[in-house]
């Protein structure tokens, strides 16, 4: 049988929580507020995602969040645009199933990039291990309305067969909450991607800051 060999440029990368932004969502505070007040909280990575902007306003977005990244000792991922993540020198990009490909993606960034992949099972997580991602989005766990082009509820038995077949990190993502966020991790989930359950809330930094704590109490 051929030998798989799997391409890990980085130590492997640990997202307790990994807070996506929404601007919609966000009470109009702008994405770098939002990115602060989340690192603040305890958040290991934010990922911005701006769906409609122009290269210019997303770029200078992420700009600032990779300057604030930076204070906190954090991760700043780009949705989709490899591009702005290689201007803005964000730590890394996340791509979807219609996105560059991982490969294409790698030689634009290199290899100390961290490329995060969508997945909704298990053929498109061992796919994207093998062709060089560093963690792997698995949703949407649960009905969520913020990311209306996601398959909806995969459920924890999908999210457990990924992790347990899976060498690189886990995230689970999609209607994770603080009622839920340690149903994910026991699962086998090696953290949580959330939107509206950070972004939404009156005190970002408390929200975050609470759901990373249910983390690593669900690891226990």
């Amino acid at each position: 049988m051929e030998q798989v060999i799997y391409y890990h440029p980085l130590p492997i990368i640990m997202f307790d929580l990994y807070v996506v932004t929404d601007q919609s969502l966000s009470k109009g505070r702008s994405n770098p507020d939002i990115a602060r007040m989340a690192y603040e909280g305890g958040a290991d990575a934010v990922q911005l995602r701006m769906k409609g902007a122009t290269h210019e306003e997303m770029l200078k977005e992420a700009l600032e969040i990779r300057d604030i990244a930076e204070e906190y000792s954090a991760f700043f991922i780009v949705n989709d645009d490899v591009s702005i993540a290689k201007e803005s020198e964000a730590d890394g990009v996340h791509l979807g199933q219609c996105d560059m490909p991982i490969s294409e993606a790698r030689e634009i960034l290199g290899g100390a990039a961290i490329i995060g992949a969508s997945v909704t099972n298990l053929e498109e997580a061992l796919k994207a291990q093998k062709e060089g991602a560093d963690y792997v989005g698995v949703g949407s766990i649960f009905s969520t309305s913020t990311k209306t082009d996601a398959k909806q509820s995969l459920g924890l038995d999908v999210l457990y067969e990924i992790c347990q077949n899976l060498d690189i990190p886990v995230i689970a993502i999609g209607g994770i909450n603080q009622g839920n966020i340690k149903d994910v991790i026991k699962a086998g989930a090696d953290g949580a991607a959330v939107v509206s359950a950070v972004v939404s809330k009156d005190d970002v930094t408390k929200a975050a800051h609470d759901l990373r704590d249910l983390v690593l109490k669900a690891r226990l």
